[in-house]
């Protein structure tokens, strides 16, 4: 093998990425290493050369999968970064080796298991407590991508700031901008359909809104286990023909499929960062999102924010996008301005110059 002057562990990478696919395959569009870069990853990334992984370490391998690929972190990727002779090991999650003697640079995207663990541990939980922490004291260095995870990882590890370094995410401009497309009738949620995400307050602000001739559509991975409640409530409020579930979405059809909502509605509980809210405002699409955690650094005087907690609040913000044109237009040029700020060629200079420092 030739020499590696940084490895990149991508065995998490799915078929179908969602967020982190999204973040890490930007990143390494704009990161210009060249052959300096190796990749550890179940599939090709052009121009990079890759050594392969086994596909069922992927994150869409399931649970057994994800031990899987722990294991393989432990036992086979020490050895492969030897044989590159590397000096340094990127990942853009927080796993990496935690005996072998592999430096190592991470990204923690948020701290969201450990913000809402629910009634029994679940092994997402478990990893958060017992794993991500070791895997933290041992890196070089920590990226994270808002303020706000920030913060988390010193609250929940007790990791002093100067180890962590913010790096804000971004979107992609040649893939979300405005189309002119045509208003369709319905709100938009993109993303998974975990607890956190607050979805069921969602519908039963949507149910709320004084206009029958709108739906809601909800985008994202179907959910064996958190959907069939919500399915139940839709059913319980009547809305069986008015709320859409769209399952994954492919990369080329988001931005039409954005652009043409009302409204993005994504008032989380919590978010490390919230990449819809971002490519919504590139396509210029007004926001409802949540008034705490990352949404503010990102979409403060851009968007509605609101008490996630209140359906109340989200269903009034909904009720405004469908009755204020102005706010419509004015939503709409300070989310085309705001996300103007956020570039992945500026993210991955500043994350490029920060392995530069450990490499």
């Amino acid at each position: 093998m030739v020499r590696a002057h940084l490895c990149i562990n991508l065995a998490f990478l799915p078929e179908k990425p969602t967020g982190l696919g999204t973040y890490a395959l930007n990143l390494l569009a704009h990161l210009d290493w060249g052959d300096l870069v190796t990749l550890f990853s179940p599939r090709a990334v052009e121009p990079y050369p890759c050594c392969a992984v086994p596909a069922f370490l992927a994150s869409d391998g399931g649970r057994w999968g994800h031990l899987a690929r722990l294991g393989w972190q432990q036992t086979r990727l020490p050895a492969l970064y030897r044989a590159l002779k590397a000096d340094l090991l990127f990942s853009p999650l927080p796993e990496s080796p935690l005996s072998a003697q592999c430096r190592s640079v991470v990204t923690v995207h948020d701290l969201i298991p450990l913000r809402f663990p629910g009634p029994f541990p679940s092994l997402l939980t478990r990893y958060f407590q017992y794993y991500v922490p070791r895997v933290l004291e041992r890196a070089e260095h920590i990226l994270c991508d808002s303020k706000a995870t920030a913060s988390d990882i010193i609250r929940f590890y007790g990791i002093s700031a100067h180890k962590i370094t913010p790096i804000a995410l971004a979107h992609d401009a040649a893939h979300f901008y405005p189309r002119g497309l045509d208003q369709g009738n319905y709100f938009l949620y993109v993303g998974r359909q975990d607890r956190h995400k607050n979805l069921a307050r969602m519908i039963e602000a949507f149910a709320r809104l004084r206009a029958d001739d709108y739906e809601f559509w909800i985008a994202g991975p179907q959910d064996l286990r958190q959907r069939p409640p919500l399915v139940a409530q839709i059913d319980r409020l009547g809305l069986q023909r008015r709320v859409r579930f769209l399952d994954y979405v492919p990369y080329a059809q988001l931005p039409a499929l954005v652009e043409s909502a009302q409204a993005l509605l994504f008032p989380t509980l919590w978010e490390g960062f919230g990449l819809p809210v971002l490519e919504a405002m590139a396509c210029g699409t007004p926001v409802i999102t949540s008034n705490l955690a990352s949404l503010t650094e990102i979409a403060t005087g851009a968007a509605l924010l609101v008490d996630p907690y209140r359906v109340e609040a989200i269903a009034d913000a909904m009720q405004r996008i469908l009755t204020e044109p102005g706010l419509r237009t004015e939503l709409r040029e300070r989310g085309l301005v705001r996300a103007t700020q956020f570039s992945w060629e500026h993210t991955a200079w500043q994350t490029g110059e920060l392995l530069a420092r450990f490499v």
